[in-house]
């Protein structure tokens, strides 16, 4: 204990001298300098400021051939890097609808420079890699994650993958099963929510566009073959309708491979100019999708989840690229919702206009939730309710008076929350590399550039309860679009629909009967 007193005096003085400078000699014979001093002889140290954001904007760059390279600077050692394409279901207006669909299994097949998946996944092992794509209606994304040492590896193998797929009779053969137990699966999901937005979607732009089906139908699955491919690839695969995006690596390095790789080459398909580009603008019809089906043997097993009948209401909202695309996502932040259940437990803040108008209020509803689609050309916000078959009408007039609620007053407590949880929602989802790729490549291949987190945030900031009113009221005058599964015996008509989404309280005409 003597001891430990005795250091503790001794560090008490140098401590003392240090900070004060009355003394230039510290007990141990080396001379102490104040913390508000430089050290001598170590070079000028550069802080950061909070407007310092050039090193994180996103650098873009477009080659000769029309290919955009865009990246964004991330610290780490591992690196996101892929290919993004202008091309989806909403492009197969004059192909069998299903093609997309196939693609997306077919990714990351043999190649010409690989002789088969399996090498494909050995050469991304190798820099602990991964790989994957998806398709959306309106764009194709080929991505791959691994280390930054890796770059170039990456991306001839993406440039391989995309511009020289063998897609053999026999990987076209396996993708058939895939896709033929996709679609079953599809069928067969406790959650119906991607078959209704399929649903709604038709609905919506019959025929046209956005409207077509993401997943191929199931009479299309034999027909669609490599000629077929080949002639979509041709058409919509082209250098001016492709972004090569990068995440956590250095942009100069990532163009040089672009040069080397994705400038010059001929694709498997041919260097035929494209001859059946659609350039279709989707056109908004409403309407109404119904699908009788029994989903008592939905779930099977000791709880199995009650039968249920869902209903998908939407509206036409706007395209992403309007000024009045921010407005609509805080509305839908607004409205929010879920399920009945939640793990969250009491004070988990569900404050939104779904849980507390309706899914708190009737007990009975079993999903009340809203969701936002939008495009370069459109837009669809819509209200999924799912509820017994024999309060189906009840459910529907709930949700259509919440549509109409919609156009009221709008709380500023109310408004601050749902931009507050917007922001919180945008920033955490792009501390994730994949997330930022994502919107890296999508922003640049739908407008050329990207815009920062900051100025969204900002733009979400400067949203008041009139552009809410505006741009629901604007929303209102079209027709709605209605997806509906399940025992719809008790659904009301589309015209009764439409009839309450137009009056002033939002309820469904009076229907008197004789006998019940």
């Amino acid at each position: 204990m003597a001891a430990r007193a005795a250091r503790f005096r001794r560090w008490s003085q140098i401590g003392r001298c240090g900070l004060s400078g009355s003394r230039p000699f510290s007990s141990s014979g080396y001379p102490t300098v104040p913390l508000s001093s430089p050290l001598p002889n170590l070079p000028k140290p550069v802080f950061a400021k909070a407007s310092g954001q050039d090193k994180y904007e996103t650098r873009i760059s477009v080659l000769e051939n029309g290919l955009r390279v865009a990246s964004q600077d991330k610290f780490g050692q591992f690196c996101t890097v892929g290919v993004l394409a202008n091309a989806g279901s909403r492009h197969e207006v004059k192909y069998l609808s299903g093609i997309s669909h196939f693609l997306e299994k077919l990714a990351f097949s043999s190649t010409a420079q690989f002789g088969s998946k399996d090498e494909i996944l050995l050469t991304l092992e190798k820099h602990g890699g991964i790989c994957d794509c998806q398709s959306s209606r309106d764009t194709t994304m080929f991505a791959v994650s691994a280390e930054v040492k890796g770059l170039e590896t990456m991306v001839s193998l993406l440039a391989d993958v995309v511009l020289q797929p063998r897609l053999t009779d026999d990987e076209v053969e396996l993708t058939r099963l895939s896709v033929r137990f996709e679609l079953e699966d599809l069928q067969m999901r406790p959650d119906p929510e991607p078959l209704l937005t399929e649903m709604i979607h038709a609905a919506a732009y019959r025929d046209n566009t956005v409207g077509l089906p993401r997943f191929c139908p199931a009479e299309n699955v034999e027909k669609i073959d490599q000629k077929l491919l080949h002639s979509f690839l041709r058409n919509y695969y082209t250098p001016d309708r492709l972004v090569l995006a990068g995440v956590g690596v250095d942009h100069d390095q990532l163009v040089e491979h672009a040069k080397k790789y994705l400038l010059g080459v001929t694709p498997v398909w041919g260097s035929g100019k494209p001859t059946n580009v659609d350039h279709s603008v989707a056109q908004y019809t409403g309407g109404i999708v119904k699908v009788e089906k029994d989903m008592t043997d939905v779930s099977l097993g000791p709880t199995p989840i009650p039968e249920l009948s869902h209903i998908m209401i939407g509206l036409e909202s706007c395209s992403f690229l309007e000024d009045d695309f921010i407005p609509f996502a805080v509305l839908n932040m607004m409205m929010g919702g879920g399920g009945s259940f939640s793990a969250g437990g009491p004070g988990k803040g569900m404050f939104t206009r779904l849980y507390l108008n309706v899914l708190n209020r009737h007990h009975w509803m079993y999903n009340a939730t809203a969701y936002h689609h939008s495009y370069e050309d459109t837009g669809l916000l819509c209200i999924h309710a799912s509820a017994d078959p024999r309060q189906v009408r009840e459910m529907v007039e709930i949700i259509t008076r919440e549509f109409v609620l919609m156009t009221g007053s709008v709380g500023e407590m109310e408004l601050e929350r749902a931009k507050t949880q917007l922001k919180s929602m945008l920033m955490m989802n792009l501390e994730s590399r994949p997330v930022i790729f994502e919107d890296v490549g999508r922003q640049v291949l739908a407008t050329g550039v990207r815009k920062l987190p900051q100025e969204l945030c900002t733009m979400i900031g400067g949203v008041t309860a009139e552009d809410i009113k505006r741009v629901t009221t604007k929303m209102l005058r079209s027709k709605p679009a209605v997806a509906a599964l399940g025992d719809l015996s008790d659904l009301p008509t589309y015209e009764h629909i439409q009839q309450a989404l137009s009056s002033k309280d939002g309820r469904l005409p009076r229907i008197y009967r004789l006998f019940r």
